[in-house]
């Protein structure tokens, strides 16, 4: 079976619950769709459960464009300011500041993988950008595009594309073409898990 996880931004108890409720196997494998960290409380025990979960399940990680401002801010790039817009301070003091960030992390946020692609399905953080073929697209588009995708019919062409960034209060947004699954745990909504194999959905209250 194949799993895909919305945005979690630091809300490391409803991630722990949600995941309890999966029937995995070890055969499974489960997308985490990025926006691990931010906003939420518990950036550092979010971070800290997908390492040992991944130990144990075949889990694939896309990077998010919280997690791109992270990388950003470290390697002396981006100066903050759109990092701290965006909840860079719940993530800082998750980890009692960003020097007690461990290797180990820096090490899973620089491994995360803009796109996956798996049979019909494509799955990307925030998109992709519409008539444009998956090996031309731009990364930046990947992690931080919205509306240009969300109102396009049909974005890449014979392809469903599973993605979050965009919080959906009322439920997934699922189309032939597009799936969403931010249900926007981290604002009072839900974390959701879709099993692609049979469109099941589970969900998981902050």
């Amino acid at each position: 079976m194949l799993y895909a996880v919305g945005d979690v931004h630091g809300c490391s108890r409803s991630l722990k619950k949600l995941i309890d409720k999966l029937p995995l196997d070890h055969e499974d494998r489960i997308v985490f769709i990025g926006d691990y960290i931010d906003r939420g409380p518990d950036s550092r025990d979010v971070i800290d459960f997908l390492i040992a979960l991944s130990a144990n399940h075949n889990c694939i990680f896309i990077r998010g464009n919280h997690e791109q401002m992270l990388l950003d801010y470290l390697a002396g790039n981006d100066d903050g300011k759109l990092w701290v817009f965006n909840g860079m301070r719940q993530t800082v003091d998750s980890y009692g500041g960003l020097s007690n960030l461990p290797d180990y992390h820096l090490d899973f946020f620089k491994s995360t993988q803009f796109v996956y692609e798996f049979n019909k399905w494509v799955f990307v953080h925030a998109g992709v950008r519409p008539g444009v073929n998956l090996k031309g697209q731009n990364n930046d588009d990947l992690i931080w595009i919205r509306e240009e995708f969300i109102y396009s019919p049909e974005p890449l062409k014979n392809k469903t594309v599973v993605f979050g960034h965009t919080p959906f209060f009322t439920g997934p947004l699922i189309h032939d073409s597009k799936i969403g699954i931010d249900t926007g745990c981290v604002y009072g909504g839900k974390l959701t898990a879709l099993r692609m194999d049979d469109m099941k959905l589970y969900h998981q209250g902050c």
